[in-house]
């Protein structure tokens, strides 16, 4: 929100906090000016998006002289796309910049820049499996980025519940729906190349399964979701699908099975939870997936109870959530975030929702929640078929 709008304590807040960020946490303080220079000299370039059907036409015969060519492109795309975030990282409203935990996403960041940065150009095959050898490291470094800047985040709103509702700071959530998708690009795009060096897979190129079965990734993302629910719970209701199992088309399989996963385990805690004390089993989950010529739509529908219409703008705001958050348990133990993109707990982070939103939106689908209180939740994932839309760079 802007200064202007906020009034009285909130005003007071707000200007305290923004001076914690230039007390001993500015970039200059950590980083040579000659990286400080370059960092903000690369942040003024435009970025180079790229759409799921170019990956694909690209990807489909990775002789060498193409890896060459792809890894020249992402010597060259990846520093300014990192630029960009550690720009915005660096100018964060209500003191998040120096939040312990954004301050070390941001160093990540820094450290990946200046590698790539450093990296001489890629010239031939020799250059290539050195550079890719990098971008393996890189991947890795930025494997939790995702539950580090919400325990950032979750310390802000530790720190302004008494004074502003995180609510009232859409300037926060359009940063991090910007930070969430850029991180999206940069892992599709260094996942991408590095798959292509991989022993061949039948049907894939690279991430992409060329005959993906929306059926079938769903079930997948069903029986990992109901052993999380019978995990946590105790039992889990049935999941009951409907939809052509041998329809296939291009798309990512793990980005499918993300948001899948994440809308069945909501809807599967909401049902556990309002017939928890019923005599008789919970009415099954229906997910249904239609075929269109341009959007392949998945459907989730339950009858967990619905959600009143006026908490229908919170599910897409980061950290809130209806249930128990374990964000406090991860800060005191270190380990728990080691080896995963995210958690794999039920529920408690609040940003499942919004991140699959973005992964709907990253190859020009999207995600829709509509609600009936008292009764139930259809949620609407629609996956754009052509794959021909560029990435949504923010």
């Amino acid at each position: 929100m802007a200064a202007s709008v906020l009034s009285g304590s909130r005003l007071a807040a707000s200007r305290a906090l923004r001076n914690v960020v230039h007390q001993g946490v500015r970039l200059a303080d950590s980083f040579s000016r000659e990286v400080v220079d370059d960092i903000f000299a690369c942040a003024l370039k435009k970025q180079t998006g790229v759409s799921l059907k170019y990956m694909l036409d690209f990807g489909s015969k990775p002789i060498e002289r193409q890896l060459v060519l792809s890894a020249q492109f992402l010597h060259n795309e990846l520093p300014v796309r990192l630029s960009h975030r550690v720009a915005e990282l660096e100018n964060l409203p209500y003191g998040l910049s120096a939040k312990p935990h954004v301050l070390k996403v941001r160093d990540w960041y820094v450290e990946s820049f200046r590698e790539l940065r450093g990296f001489p150009k890629v010239k031939d095959a020799g250059d290539e499996l050195q550079f890719t050898r990098l971008l393996q490291h890189i991947y890795r470094r930025h494997t939790n980025v995702v539950p580090v800047m919400a325990m950032g985040v979750a310390e802000l709103k530790r720190e302004l519940s008494q004074s502003i509702d995180l609510d009232d700071l859409p300037d926060i959530h359009q940063f991090l729906d910007g930070f969430y998708l850029s991180r999206i690009g940069i892992r599709m795009l260094i996942g991408q190349h590095i798959a292509l060096h991989e022993p061949p897979r039948e049907n894939h190129i690279g991430l992409i399964d060329t005959r993906c079965s929306p059926a079938g990734v769903c079930q997948d993302a069903i029986d990992d979701a109901r052993s999380i629910c019978m995990r946590e719970k105790g039992s889990a209701p049935d999941v009951t699908v409907y939809g052509d199992p041998s329809f296939t088309f291009p798309y990512v399989p793990s980005h499918l099975h993300h948001m899948v996963f994440e809308l069945v385990k909501n809807s599967l805690r909401a049902v556990h939870d309002r017939f928890d004390d019923h005599d008789h089993d919970p009415p099954p989950i229906r997910l249904v997936v239609a075929e269109g010529e341009e959007d392949i739509t998945i459907k989730v529908s339950d009858e967990g109870g619905g959600i009143p219409r006026s908490g229908l703008p919170r599910m897409w705001t980061y950290l809130y959530t209806t249930a128990k958050s374990p964000l406090e348990e991860m800060e005191q133990t270190a380990a728990a975030a080691e080896g995963a993109d995210g958690p794999s707990v039920l529920a408690g982070y609040g940003y499942g929702l919004p991140i699959s939103r973005l992964y709907a939106r990253y190859f020009g689908g999207d995600l829709s929640i509509i609600s009936m209180e008292g009764y139930g939740t259809d949620a609407y994932l629609h996956l754009n078929r052509l794959g021909n839309v560029q990435e949504p760079l923010p």
